[in-house]
């Protein structure tokens, strides 16, 4: 009896007014403009072992080993290069993890941001997450989000491997990225 008087109730007396979790909004009220199409071309210096390693092991599975990474996490602050020469100038930084996500491949499931610091995307960032089979020619991985001049940003980043030392695992990898972005 108490639920259907309280029904009839609001009925009558109207209904409690609640914010809204959601709802939309124009492009315009974001100052949104027209998307643009953006092409990015830098190295990847993963740094495994050296006097300044930029890729450290941070966890693993009670498993892991030489014969079987699966289950290594890794955190990276990777240096970006116009070239692939480590001494040419720097553009940025990729900084984020990966881990060895695969029990039968190289294939890494990378989590990374893309933050530069030259030239007018200095202070912009782009989001990567995605798998890396990093003995294929070429990998793709998504682009997710962005910052600064990249806001809203969504696209795809093409990886390939331009040089890799077996022994210490360090690798320079040249990256093609396209981006849609504000």
């Amino acid at each position: 009896m108490v639920p259907f008087l309280l029904t009839v109730l609001s009925f009558l007396f109207g209904t409690i007014e609640s914010k809204s979790f959601s709802g939309n909004l124009s492009p315009s009220s974001l100052e949104l403009k027209r998307e643009k199409l953006s092409h990015l071309h830098f190295y990847f210096h993963d740094v495994v072992v050296g006097n300044k390693p930029t890729a450290v092991r941070v966890a693993q599975a009670p498993t892991t080993n030489a014969t079987s990474p699966f289950g290594a996490v890794v955190t990276i602050d990777d240096l970006l290069t116009i070239n692939p020469d480590v001494n040419s100038k720097p553009v940025g930084r990729a900084q984020g993890i990966y881990a060895l996500a695969s029990q039968t491949d190289a294939s890494l499931l990378m989590v990374y941001t893309f933050a530069f610091m030259e030239g007018k995307y200095n202070g912009s960032s782009l989001s990567v997450m995605g798998r890396n089979s990093v003995f294929e020619a070429v990998r793709e991985l998504p682009i997710v989000g962005g910052s600064g001049l990249f806001r809203f940003a969504r696209g795809h980043a093409e990886a390939r491997t331009h040089t890799f030392d077996p022994k210490t695992g360090n690798a320079v990898v040249e990256y093609n990225v396209y981006v849609f972005h504000q």
